[in-house]
């Protein structure tokens, strides 16, 4: 089949490897625009331009696809289908109408829930017991489109975002090329609005560990914020990363260190029980064990961290 394959992240590289491999004429990869990345900010071309290029298809990197031109140019490459994963930009109706067998997207949630940017790291901070996948065909709304198929997985006591996401991606190319060679035979799903909630963006103020809070749901939020932008607090006025804490037995005012000890680590009270932080990291510092931090770093028990 002929496609066009709109996708930016690294979660739209198996999906993309996935309709090379099965043989389909991907005619054309459109993603977002180069952006400049790191402390020396070089710019960097997106993961999925890289692999498009290294398999000698055409990319295109339009600013929007609300300009008629860029419309022109999509309804003359003529699609018989366009496949969307992680793309981050609404396709207008315009472009929605192009292709005959329409605009199939590959969402990472069971929807309804999780509509919206970020919906794996969500299900990983509101302590989902399962997560999957989802194909649908595209809508004008924010991923309200009719549902194809869907894959669905526990989440793992201790998995973090980024390992879901990565299991995830793997799942929804191999749920697209299903749904791709089904197309004919699978009877749409209209999703039920009324069980939706939204993946809204993720950002550092988000980042920032309320103590108040429960040891499981910031074991949640630690692990959902892994790995960015990285749950975070303040030691003695100094920004602390936290990439893994376990949540275990002990009380006291929310954010007291109630141990401090090289052997055994850090421990920390929450609103409800208390956190080992496992992995920790100093902003400017080497990410290591709170064992190891507390063996060139004096941490004095009842102190409080937060900001």
């Amino acid at each position: 089949m002929k496609i066009v394959f709109m996708g930016t992240p690294d979660f739209a590289e198996p999906s993309l490897q996935a309709l090379l491999d099965a043989g389909h004429e991907v005619a054309a990869v459109y993603t977002q625009p180069d952006k400049p990345q790191g402390r020396k900010q070089v710019l960097t071309a997106p993961p999925v331009k890289e692999l498009a290029l290294k398999h000698g298809v055409p990319v295109y990197q339009p600013a929007t696809l609300r300009d008629e031109a860029e419309q022109a140019r999509l309804r003359e490459i003529a699609p018989e289908l366009i496949v969307v994963v992680a793309y981050g930009k609404l396709l207008p109706g315009a472009v929605l109408d192009i292709p005959p067998r329409g605009c199939i997207n590959v969402h990472g949630s069971l929807l309804p829930r999780w509509r919206g940017a970020a919906p794996i790291q969500w299900a990983v901070i509101a302590g989902d017991k399962t997560a999957g996948v989802t194909t649908m065909q595209m809508a004008e709304g924010l991923d309200t489109g009719d549902m194809l198929l869907t894959y669905e997985t526990e989440i793992g006591e201790r998995e973090t975002a980024g390992e879901l996401f990565d299991r995830l991606a793997v799942a929804g190319a191999s749920l697209l090329t299903e749904t791709i060679d089904r197309l004919s035979d699978i009877v749409p799903r209209p999703q039920d609005d009324s069980q939706s909630c939204y993946a809204k963006m993720l950002d550092k103020q988000l980042a920032v560990i309320d103590w108040t809070r429960s040891a499981r749901e910031i074991d949640c939020l630690v692990r959902g914020l892994n790995p960015w932008p990285v749950a975070l607090t303040l030691l003695a006025g100094e920004r602390l990363k936290v990439y893994s804490v376990t949540p275990c037995a002990g009380c006291g005012a929310p954010g007291t260190v109630l141990q401090a000890d090289p052997k055994a680590g850090l421990t920390i009270a929450c609103g409800e029980g208390a956190v080992h932080l496992d992995e920790i990291q100093l902003v400017g510092g080497k990410r290591m064990k709170s064992e190891d931090f507390l063996r060139g770093h004096q941490v004095t028990q009842g102190s409080l961290l937060g900001i």
